[in-house]
């Protein structure tokens, strides 16, 4: 234990611990001095010479010396300066080992010459606290009994400082502990030490050994400790009975089983140690003579065995007690019942009975409805008659016990007669002998039917396609939905769901038999009105409460080829004929006529091709199939016809086709009248035109229009005088018909026409073609103008008109 030395450093004189008891008497005077212990060596106590009065210079002259009175020279005077310092270490407690009183003085004679002088002087040596308390026995041993009291005290051996005063031992401390305590007594002389004091009751089973630790304190800044550890070795007393393992023992013993076989090995334990834990086995006073004759109880271990033929038929049950007693002083003792089971042999079959069973039942009954009730047994006993039911586990059912070999059948997931409509249930017992024997019986349960299934159509969505001109009544189609359920609940009714459409009902377009849900047509459709329908058909149940669903039907009305094309260009009268008249000088290439035929049918229907159906010369005219434009294939020749007929036959895309036909005859004239220049037109693109129901009212729009421009200028011409022009001459890829009093008439029909021609080849397109005359007359202007644009707008810009140059100019 390391100990804490306090030293101090000297430097001039110790004015703090000096200490003059009294006023120095030049006769007889005695000096005192304290210094505290364990000073350094040349640490100085005072200036002795001064404090004696002497002079420093003569001091070595006269020979001062220092003698010490019965101890060690610890103390030394300095003659050239006359200072008293420390020779040697100061030991307080080598110097004054007895206890008796705090104080210690080291007495000391400083002697002169010349003349001879003593001066007596006591030197004090105060005591610091380097010194820690320590126990004489670092491990102290304790043997308690457990049966000692509350309150009980044990000594302990006390600490011991060799310091004095307030650096003695002041104090104890214990460690933490639940059983004991200390208490702090002083002794006559003042130490202090310590008595162990029990303040809870011992138990040597629970805790066999107690480890502390006792802490001694001094009273010294700072403080030093000591400590000591206490065993305590707690005694055993004969407190514990002996225990079995369990209180009550059940065997089962297969009957017959052979003499001297064993039964069971009992096993006590005693808590105590020693002969308190020793023990003997024997039977109790309540164990029948029989049971004591039947099997053998060895007193040492605990063994039992069979003693005699065991008989199943004879005694099923054997009950006895068996005690345990110890070898202790006052000895205690333990007991404990066991209960011999005879085992029977397995030779009975286990038995089933249905108590209660309830067919048929709903498929909505819910998860845990008890559906029958069911015992078994078993005659045998042990094993054998323990019997094991089950199902398969295959079904939404299970097996819940509700008593002793009583089980309850109930619904495990929920049912669907939809699926599964009944069951064939089979109830298996098993007992647990070996080899085991079981029995089954089957029961079937039916389920019926709820209305839990909403009708279902086979798909959401259904699309029937219509021909047009259809007969009123005809079937569409047949909408079948399929409900699972049985019965009312599957029994559907199919309704139209109302919808208006161009305020007409679809009740008044269609209907449905709401018995197998037959779709009919109440009217006849036509495809150039009416294109498509769009309706729900809702399917509902007759449970109850009723379900239902609905399906979108998409009626799509398909066309036919029930329209004949017409022909709008050029125009005639009925069953007339067209009059063309074209100079004979017209170049390979030229454009004679241009067919246009419409039709009122769908695109596919109402696609328009042309051919020639009789001609007069093959190898004169070719005519283009898609644009009905007729040209000439050759110049003509001196040999060919003057007169040329044309037959061209205008055929829809439908099957089967339709075709409408006009007959063009052709003059062919010598002199030319006058020349236009091949007409190219750069129409502006817009799209006006969304049925073809309104070509035919533009079309006879302009046919009105264009008979009312002809009948006016043919008026004009009558009024007017013809001057003799000179005529211009042909020129190449044009179409020159005379313009002269002979044939004016025809040459208007053959220009009003062409213009006619043009104009419905470009609104088929979707473009507005517009002719108006230039007020110099010298040239026609042909817009093609959008429709919100007024008729008598006209565009001169090169990007958006079709200028015709007029070979001859009027007068």
């Amino acid at each position: 234990m390391a100990h804490h030395i306090l030293r101090f450093s000297w430097r001039g004189y110790v004015s703090v611990f000096l200490l003059l008891s009294a006023t120095m008497n030049r006769t007889s005077a005695v000096t005192h001095y304290s210094v505290p212990e364990e000073m350094e060596g040349g640490s100085v106590v005072a200036n002795l010479a001064a404090d004696l009065g002497l002079d420093i210079k003569t001091l070595k002259k006269r020979k001062m010396r220092i003698d010490v009175v019965g101890n060690k020279k610890y103390l030394d005077i300095n003659k050239d300066t006359g200072e008293l310092y420390i020779l040697e270490n100061i030991d307080r407690e080598f110097l004054c080992p007895l206890k008796t009183t705090t104080s210690c003085f080291l007495k000391l004679d400083a002697t002169i010459e010349n003349p001879i002088r003593m001066f007596n002087i006591e030197v004090e040596i105060m005591d610091i606290n380097d010194n820690a308390p320590h126990f004489r026995r670092g491990t102290m041993h304790l043997d308690i009994s457990e049966s000692s009291s509350i309150g009980e005290r044990f000594s302990l051996n006390n600490a011991v400082d060799p310091d004095v005063g307030t650096n003695s031992v002041k104090n104890y401390h214990l460690s933490s502990s639940e059983h004991f305590t200390i208490e702090i007594q002083t002794g006559r002389d003042g130490s202090k030490f310590a008595d162990l004091i029990l303040k809870n009751v011992l138990d040597r089973e629970q805790q066999a050994v107690h480890n502390l630790i006792l802490t001694a304190v001094d009273g010294g800044v700072p403080t030093r400790t000591g400590t000591a550890s206490i065993i305590v070795r707690v005694l055993d007393i004969n407190d514990n009975a002996p225990t079995f393992d369990k209180e009550s023992y059940k065997i089962d013993l297969m009957e017959n089983s052979p003499i001297g076989s064993l039964v069971i090995k009992l096993n006590a334990s005693d808590l105590d140690e020693g002969s308190n834990s020793d023990m003997v086995y024997s039977y109790s006073l309540y164990t029948s003579e029989k049971t004591q004759n039947t099997f053998t109880l060895n007193p040492d271990n605990g063994e039992i065995r069979v003693k005699e033929m065991i008989n199943y038929e004879d005694f099923k049950i054997y009950d006895m007690e068996v005690i345990a007693t110890d070898k202790g002083p006052n000895s205690l003792s333990g007991q404990c019942k066991l209960t011999i089971l005879v085992t029977d042999m397995n030779d009975n079959h286990p038995d089933i009975s249905i108590k209660s069973f309830q067919s048929p039942i709903r498929e909505n009954a819910p998860v845990d409805t008890v559906i029958a009730v069911v015992s078994v047994s078993d005659k045998d006993s042990g094993d054998n008659g323990i019997v094991d039911i089950y199902i398969p586990d295959n079904v939404p059912f299970k097996l819940r016990e509700s008593s002793d070999n009583y089980f309850e059948l109930i619904v495990s997931e929920p049912l669907d007669r939809e699926k599964v409509p009944e069951y064939d249930i089979t109830f298996t017992v098993t007992d647990r002998g070996s080899p085991p024997l079981s029995d089954n019986e089957t029961m079937t349960l039916e389920l019926l039917d709820v209305n839990d299934n909403v009708p279902q159509f086979p798909q959401s969505f259904y699309t029937i396609r219509v021909m047009e001109n259809n007969a009123p009544g005809a079937l569409l189609s047949s909408l079948t939905a399929f409900d699972p359920d049985l019965h009312e609940n599957q029994y559907l009714v199919y309704f139209i769901l109302e919808k208006e459409i161009a305020n007409t009902s679809m009740s008044m377009l269609f209907s449905i038999n709401p018995e197998n849900g037959n779709l009919y047509a109440l009217k006849t459709f036509d495809y150039e009105i009416e294109k498509e329908f769009l309706f729900h058909i809702e399917a509902r149940d007759s449970g109850v409460p009723p379900l239902s669903s609905n399906v979108t039907v998409h009626v799509i009305i398909v066309d036919q080829n029930d329209n004949t094309p017409v022909i709008v260009s050029p125009w005639r009268a009925h069953g007339s004929v067209v009059e063309e008249k074209i100079p004979r000088s017209t170049d390979k290439g030229s454009l004679v006529a241009k067919v246009i035929a419409i039709d009122t049918d769908s695109v596919q229907n109402s696609r328009i091709t042309y051919q020639f159906l009789q001609v007069t010369d093959a190898t004169l005219f070719s005519l283009d199939q898609y644009n009905g434009e007729i040209r000439t294939m050759r110049m003509f020749s001196y040999r060919d016809p003057r007169h040329q007929r044309l037959v061209v036959v205008a055929k829809d895309n439908g099957q089967p086709a339709l075709s409408a036909t006009v007959t063009l005859k052709l003059s062919t004239v010598e002199t030319a009248v006058k020349a236009y220049s091949d007409m190219t037109e750069v129409p502006l693109e817009y799209d006006i035109f969304s049925d073809l129901n309104l070509y035919l009212v533009i079309g006879l729009g302009s046919v009105s229009f264009l008979l009312l421009i002809t009948i006016l200028v043919i008026i004009v011409l009558k009024c007017q005088k013809p001057k003799p022009s000179k005529a211009a001459p042909p020129c190449r890829n044009s179409v020159i018909s005379e313009r002269n009093s002979t044939i004016a008439d025809s040459t208007l029909v053959s220009n009003d026409a062409y213009w006619y021609s043009l104009f419905l080849a470009e609104t088929r397109k979707g473009k507005l073609v517009v002719r108006q005359p230039v007020p110099k007359g010298s040239r026609y202007i042909v817009s093609s103008l959008p429709r919100s644009t007024g008729m008598t707008e006209t565009s001169d810009s090169a990007a958006s008109t079709l200028q015709v140059r007029v070979t001859g100019a009027f007068t």
